[in-house]
This record gives C-alpha cells, sequence and structure tokens, in this order.
C-alpha cells in the first residue's frame, strides 16, 4: 500500500496501527494523520528505535496491511 492510500484510509487503518504500537496515543495517531514521517517520529520516540529501525518497521508493518 502506498502513502497515499494509507492516508486516505487512515481511519481504517489506525486501528490496526493502534494495536501494533500501544504505547502512542489516539491523539498522537490523529495528528500523524497517515503521514510517514510522522509515524516514524512517533515509533521512534515511543520505543528507542533509531531512525532506519523506525522506518523499517513501519514501512514493514504498513506494507503488510
Amino acid at each position: 500500500m502506498n502513502w497515499d492510500q494509507v492516508a486516505g484510509k487512515w481511519k481504517e487503518i489506525k486501528g490496526q496501527a493502534r494495536q501494533k504500537w500501544g504505547d502512542i496515543t489516539d491523539d498522537d495517531f490523529d495528528r500523524a494523520a497517515g503521514k510517514r514521517d510522522e509515524i516514524v517520529g512517533l515509533v521512534q520516540q515511543r520505543y528507542g528505535r533509531t531512525k532506519e529501525e523506525a522506518e523499517r518497521e513501519v514501512d514493514d508493518f504498513f506494507g503488510r496491511v
């Protein structure tokens, strides 16, 4: 799924992302609104990942959604 599709279907996908990354709040996900860089930053911040690790994790997850 490309990032335009993710942004367009964000309300549907957000629940799945919330299950994967439970430490990220609904408000944080609402502000991210399906934007890759925002989600990567949240994963990086909340889970202590490097930028590369967070990018890989986010891309893997959204590639399967």
